[in-house]
């Protein structure tokens, strides 16, 4: 699944070429991928309204558009929103096709069809199920240090279910939990209460790095991840732990390990992380 720094991508790579335009049209293929309100609906309030800019909110883009609407889209696990000229190639896996002004479309695919799109008055975004409840962003400067430690303080579940937690954390997957919990050197299953202040303050930078170097690298691909423009991302020949069960931990030589902790796999180092 897209996390935060995948969707990042896509806003960035998509924020500059679809500001200013308008939609013109709208061709629903997959009519379970809207949301809200219902696809006749969706076709009738989108058409001639311009981008004024685009978003982001955890995992989900945020198209701001004129009239005081706003199209929110959540990627799920294999969902991609791609900017192409009307003459290029088909995309496998469309189920919407927003075109517009200047010859050019914004498509909506998603070989799994979990995805989604919700069109809605940007007044009510936030009462929207799911988007509603997204905890702290971890970029934002409100994310410190002291806001991490008091809010694990008293926390007595596991530290990496609970990093996946969206009402926790806004934005953070399996990808860069696991990379942040190695780089802080945390096991991925010691409850969130018994971390130290030090360990605490580790996890902390740990995120916002992991994070931040993964947006400038245009976040991790192994298979369906893409950008706005259609390229792939490359920091997965940077990750330290996840997707290396059986590989030497470059920091210590012991090779990593993969457990089913809280229903999804993680990988972590059991020298560095004890």
């Amino acid at each position: 699944m897209p996390e935060l720094p995948e969707v990042e991508t896509v806003k960035r790579t998509l924020q500059t070429k679809l500001a200013g335009l308008m939609f013109t049209d709208v061709q629903i293929l997959l009519p379970k991928v809207v949301q809200e309100p219902g696809p006749e609906e969706f076709k009738e309030i989108i058409k001639n309204k311009k981008i004024l800019g685009v978003g982001r909110r955890g995992k989900y883009l945020l198209l701001s558009l004129s009239d005081g609407y706003t199209l929110a889209v959540h990627l799920r696990m294999t969902g991609r929103l791609v900017y192409c000229a009307d003459d290029a190639a088909p995309i496998k896996h469309t189920h919407i096709i927003l075109h517009l002004e200047n010859d050019h479309r914004l498509i909506f695919a998603d070989m799994r069809q979990f995805g989604g799109m919700w069109l809605t008055p940007t007044s009510s975004l936030d009462s929207l199920s799911g988007y509603k409840d997204l905890g702290m962003e971890p970029l934002d400067r409100c994310f410190t240090r002291d806001f991490l430690k008091k809010k694990l303080r008293h926390r007595h579940v596991r530290i990496k279910p609970l990093l996946l937690d969206q009402k926790f954390i806004a934005g953070l997957g399996n990808i860069y939990t696991d990379e942040a919990l190695h780089r802080a050197g945390i096991n991925p299953e010691r409850p969130a209460s018994t971390l130290t202040a030090r360990e605490t303050a580790k996890l902390h930078r740990a995120i916002k790095d992991v994070l931040t170097e993964s947006i400038d690298h245009r976040g991790t691909t192994f298979r369906d991840f893409i950008d706005g423009d259609g390229r792939t991302g490359g920091y997965q020949e940077h990750l330290r732990v996840y997707n290396r069960e059986g590989n030497p931990c470059l920091q210590c030589g012991q090779a990593i390990l993969r457990k089913k902790i809280g229903g999804r796999s993680s990988y972590y180092c059991p020298a560095c992380q004890k």
